[in-house]
């Protein structure tokens, strides 16, 4: 689940020309102007115009593995914050509650051996845990066993230059269900909030292939053509 907080910019096409304005000496009084402007140095791509707006989320759900990817992105100076392991309990009383089953996963359930492998790492992971809370073992020590399928919260803030270029990357067919899921989660998200961000989601965040009009992946999935067939 995404969570938009309220410090994020509510018009960030409009935020873009007013600092543009700034700096050409502009009418920044008027924000209209300033929304036009902001389109200009968009179409324009003056990237570091992009770089104004901030989002500032909490994304709940997903799985340490998902996050650790997440945390690649280091452009334009991101900061996050993430659910502690070491005070954090674990919450609900089935395996899904606390860990991200993919659909791969959910579908070998149907065969019976790998429902019951499933099942029973549930029981010995939850014996592991239980066993080493009564011996006394420090749970920021006990944390050494989770695995990275568990769910994880974090706090995000970063610009909107790294989020757009990251969604070239990550709503990719070619990166994984989880992180497309995430990335699809945040634009579904900042659409709603306000109508700047769905322009900007609606024409900015889509797919590398979808941005240079080829695709430069070696395994492509065929959506474009490769780069050597154009």
């Amino acid at each position: 689940m995404i969570t938009i907080l309220p410090e994020t910019t509510k018009n960030p096409i409009t935020k873009i020309g007013l600092m543009a304005g700034v700096c050409w000496n502009g009418d920044t009084t008027d924000p209209e102007k300033n929304y036009k402007r902001g389109m200009d140095c968009i179409l324009c791509e003056h990237g570091r115009t992009f770089e104004y707006p901030d989002v500032e989320m909490v994304i709940d759900g997903y799985s340490a593995r998902c996050i650790r990817e997440w945390y690649t992105h280091i452009a334009g100076g991101p900061t996050r914050l993430q659910s502690s392991t070491r005070y954090v309990k674990w919450e609900g009383e089935n395996f899904a509650d606390n860990f991200v089953i993919p659909p791969s996963v959910e579908k070998a359930k149907a065969n019976e051996d790998a429902k019951t492998a499933l099942s029973d790492f549930e029981k010995s992971f939850m014996t592991l845990l239980s066993t080493m809370e009564k011996a006394g073992v420090p749970k920021e020590d006990i944390a050494m066993f989770y695995p990275l399928g568990m769910k994880t919260k974090i706090v995000d803030k970063r610009n909107m230059r790294n989020l757009v270029e990251m969604s070239h990357q990550r709503l990719c067919t070619r990166a994984y269900w989880e992180y497309r899921k995430l990335m699809k989660d945040i634009c579904d998200a900042l659409s709603e909030y306000s109508e700047e961000w769905k322009w900007i989601v609606d024409n900015l965040m889509k797919p590398k292939c979808e941005v240079t009009g080829f695709c430069k992946e070696k395994k492509s999935c065929g959506r474009k053509p490769k780069l050597e067939e154009k």
